[in-house]
């Protein structure tokens, strides 16, 4: 650079000022990724599939290009996506959504997410959220000007969630609780009492729900998924968000939904509109077609609880202790039998030692919490987790 250039060059730093996320980086995600690769390490950190979609649903998509479907997508999403959507919730749970109104697709969950937020919280408003919380929600809600209030699960009762806990968190200025069952990072799902108990904090304080379900078919041992929208009293008031990414092991699609009450879907897609206006037609279209058959999504659980059980069998033999994994896939790990290290500086140890990546559980943590816990993520090959299990025994 000349030295002309240099002085007239812009001190941008002080042009741009205060930074609107002055707390926030490069993701944990990110960065673990980036580590496993330069030491060869088996990727058990960040949470997407290394085995492909189904063939099938490929060719669906190919033939939804070759049929034109290249342009702009209607502002809400292919009708017949959306009308294959409101099929299977009203199936599933029960809620019959108009396709025309109350459902919208989006560009993934993430975006579902910061767009309830956008549409319902206001400067100065607070948003409950239970921790560990997955990392997008708070910057969304300090994007949107209002306050995240964290509420701890109960660690003690295999990460339970405290509605007393809950309600007492809540305030005049309290407009929505943002949750996400099954829980990422821990399994946990809902039970029956919890909908209860959700639903008296709803009824009488007036707060609404964003729900982040995104695992919804991805529940073990029988149990059902419990959503929000088999409460009349909650659908009412909530956004009930999904995505097609966790279901089929499509994450690079990005299709995701949110069904919510027509003046709240109303609020969302002015949002919705100015943030993407549209998503990836062809793959709308391809999933719309690919929906016809209930199978894919049927047998999810089963599919991805024979990986937790046989990563788990496999743990059993290390020195690693289990914790309770009832949905997602993802399966916590209490480490304090092997190390003292804080869970930050043992998953960098897991890299380097042992070429291992996994994801420390204080960083979904907004203060400092650390019960010497990690995440491993199991949607992944046969062989990749069995490559895991032989490095794991040697810890």
């Amino acid at each position: 650079m000349s030295n002309d250039a240099a002085r007239h060059e812009p001190n941008l730093a002080a042009l741009l000022g205060a930074s609107k996320l002055p707390r926030v980086g490069t993701t944990i995600f990110t960065v673990m990724s980036a580590l496993a690769a330069k030491h060869g390490a088996v990727n058990l950190g960040q949470g997407f599939p290394d085995f492909d979609c189904d063939a099938r649903l490929q060719r669906y998509f190919a033939e939804a290009i070759a049929a034109g479907h290249n342009q702009y997508a209607p502002m809400a999403g292919v009708p017949a996506l959306r009308q294959a959507i409101a099929a299977k919730v009203q199936r599933l749970y029960g809620r019959a959504y108009d396709p025309e109104t109350e459902v919208t697709i989006t560009a993934g969950a993430t975006q579902a997410l910061m767009t309830a937020v956008l549409a319902l919280a206001r400067p100065g408003d607070e948003v409950i959220v239970l921790e560990p919380v997955y990392d997008s929600y708070v910057p969304s809600i300090e994007l949107a000007g209002a306050r995240p209030v964290f509420v701890p699960l109960d660690w003690a009762r295999s990460y339970a969630p405290d509605w007393d806990r809950v309600r007492a968190a809540v305030t005049p200025r309290t407009r929505a609780i943002m949750i996400n069952f099954p829980h990422n990072p821990t399994g946990r799902i809902l039970r029956e009492d919890d909908l209860r108990a959700l639903e008296a904090i709803v009824e009488s304080t007036g707060a609404f729900v964003i729900s982040d379900e995104v695992y919804e078919h991805i529940v073990f041992d029988g149990e059902p998924h419990r959503s929000v929208a088999t409460s009349p009293l909650l659908a009412e008031r909530s956004v009930v968000i999904s995505s097609f990414g966790k279901t089929f092991h499509t994450t690079g699609w990005k299709i995701g939904y949110a069904c919510a009450p027509r003046a709240i879907s109303a609020e969302l897609r002015k949002v919705h509109q100015f943030m993407v206006f549209a998503v990836n037609t062809p793959g709308q279209h391809a999933v719309a077609r690919y929906l016809e058959d209930a199978a894919p999504y049927e047998t999810l659980a089963a599919f991805y609880q024979a990986k937790r059980d046989r990563f788990a069998a496999g743990l059993a033999h290390t020195r690693f202790r289990l914790l309770p994994c009832e949905g997602t896939y993802f399966l916590l790990a209490d480490y304090s039998a092997i190390s003292d290290l804080p869970d930050a500086e043992f998953a960098q140890k897991m890299i380097v030692d042992y070429a291992v990546a996994v994801i420390p559980v204080s960083v979904f943590y907004e203060r400092p919490f650390d019960a010497r816990v990690v995440r491993f993520c199991f949607a992944k090959k046969d062989e990749t987790l069995s490559a895991a299990l032989e490095r794991l025994q040697t810890v």
